[in-house]
């Protein structure tokens, strides 16, 4: 048999990205037919001054934590599972997914200009083995006029993701410069993920 990993995320870019490692994955999501609820959104809950580092890692484990408890509840057969979680820092403040689009321009306004950090941690569970990596990348917007702000959050790609934009679509003709991780940017360190993969005894 073929190994595989599961993911547990709904992105369709953390798909492709592991599509490019060759890793062979099915998706574990949560609220299937017959299956308890999983409240998301409480795992994702900012909690008053928790620093953006300190936020993404507690995130990525109750994800991984919630993703665990329903492979168990499902019988699967096991393979390791993977979790991931990307936050947008400016300075000690989390810009999360807009919640529409008049939030969305309040984001990208705070963006234009400046040098924000992007911050994508993943955990994995192999059996009793957990294996965690953090990656921090520092995006550089140009500035954005009103027009320009409009004309993005109208394609609606700021939607649902972290900090407004997506740097693989659109938002690419505003980015001056990156140091650090395109991948963990888009969602998924590919570097890092084949290090936990490899410490699990992957051949990639």
């Amino acid at each position: 048999m073929t190994p595989f990993i599961y993911l547990a995320s709904q992105s369709p870019r953390r798909r492709q990205l592991l599509e490019q490692l060759g890793v062979a994955h099915e998706l574990l999501l949560p609220n299937a037919a017959g299956d308890i609820a999983e409240d998301a959104e409480a795992i994702e809950a900012e909690r008053k001054g928790e620093a953006p580092r300190d936020y993404v890692q507690r995130v990525t484990e109750g994800k991984l934590e919630a993703a665990v408890a329903r492979h168990a509840r499902r019988g699967l057969a096991a393979a390791p599972i993977l979790c991931s979680d990307t936050t947008v820092a400016l300075g000690m403040q989390i810009l999360g997914k807009p919640e529409d689009e008049a939030d969305a321009r309040r984001i990208l306004r705070l963006l234009s200009g400046t040098e924000h950090e992007v911050l994508t941690a993943i955990a994995m569970q192999s059996g009793a083995q957990r294996l965690q990596a953090l990656c921090v990348s520092t995006v550089h917007f140009a500035p954005m006029s009103e027009a320009q702000i409009d004309a993005y959050v109208a394609s609606g790609e700021p939607m649902g993701k972290a900090g407004a934009y997506g740097i693989q679509g659109r938002a690419a003709a505003h980015i001056a410069q990156i140091r650090g991780s395109y991948s963990a940017i888009m969602g998924l360190p590919v570097y890092e993920t084949a290090q936990l993969l490899r410490q699990l005894g992957w051949s990639l």
